[in-house]
């Protein structure tokens, strides 16, 4: 595995992969790598000659009060696990690479990253876009992998490249859930052996929309009084929203399809986390970590 530091490097890496007729598939990532992760890195190997990820904690899309100083960092161990997962160029540029001057222009997110997360997260989606329309002119991926837990991010991504006209496909590989049905994600380190057994009531939630919407219900508000019966029977989990979406705007929707999604947000403690199913697929047909090799 190549490691490269700066976007140079990384530029000319890319070059001489096109050069050579080779296909670049690219997974970014913030790093603190999970299976999740590494799932991502099979789906691009899958469709690619050659797999770059980055590593890269953004701080446009970290508002003032969130934890972007404490987010969960080991670049060791996640070169690591990114040479055994078969990356083939690792790429993970310092802050002042990646903006070298205050950045003047930012990606505009439009209705869909003001509902949400972005509702939430007031800027966040226009850091996520901005830093992902950088990545993507160094990289020059001919497709790039994102993973379904975030996917009002995936989607935005989706529009942006469609909106902007750039040659990349954009893959979103399957949720991964931890062995216990959480969703995996680097913010799981925050949670203590009290706090995680509070944090399954999300999961918990979804598979109660879900059976609701097996059970023949098709209103999404009553899906996802469903979901919110679960939240609201736990002592120290605050909802911050949860709704139906449909899959082609994403945006709320008022009927529940197969193809809708449920999506949720909860704080435990002082960890904030998110989750989502496809109500025609359910918990079950998400990835289990004990059906990945570890």
């Amino acid at each position: 595995m190549r490691v490269v530091i700066t976007p140079e490097e990384m530029y000319e890496a890319s070059l001489a992969a096109a050069r050579a007729g080779r296909r670049v598939g690219f997974v970014p990532t913030m790093g603190y790598l999970h299976q999740g992760h590494l799932s991502l890195v099979r789906a691009a190997r899958a469709t690619s000659d050659v797999v770059v990820m980055s590593i890269f904690v953004n701080p446009l899309q970290f508002g003032p009060n969130e934890d972007f100083a404490r987010y969960p960092r080991d670049l060791a161990r996640d070169q690591a696990l990114a040479e055994q997962a078969g990356v083939d160029v690792l790429w993970t540029p310092p802050t002042e690479a990646m903006y070298p001057t205050p950045q003047a222009v930012t990606v505009d997110p439009g209705p869909v990253g003001a509902i949400l997360e972005g509702a939430i997260r007031p800027g966040h989606f226009a850091g996520v876009l901005t830093v992902v329309l950088k990545l993507f002119a160094i990289v020059q991926p001919r497709v790039a992998v994102f993973g379904r837990k975030d996917a009002q991010q995936a989607a935005l991504v989706r529009f942006m490249v469609r909106d902007f006209n750039l040659a990349i496909e954009i893959a979103v590989a399957p949720l991964v859930r931890d062995v216990d049905g959480l969703a995996l994600s680097s913010r799981n380190v925050y949670l203590d052996a009290l706090l995680r057994p509070k944090a399954l009531a999300l999961p918990r939630a979804l598979a109660r929309g879900v059976a609701a919407f097996r059970a023949g219900e098709r209103k999404a508000g009553s899906v996802i009084a469903a979901a919110w019966s679960v939240l609201g029977e736990v002592e120290g989990v605050t909802t911050e929203y949860i709704n139906v979406i449909d899959p082609d705007t994403f945006l709320p929707s008022h009927a529940a399809t197969p193809r809708s999604y449920l999506a949720a947000a909860i704080r435990v403690g002082p960890t904030r986390l998110i989750d989502n199913v496809i109500l025609g697929e359910g918990i079950e047909g998400d990835v289990r970590l004990g059906g990945l090799s570890e």
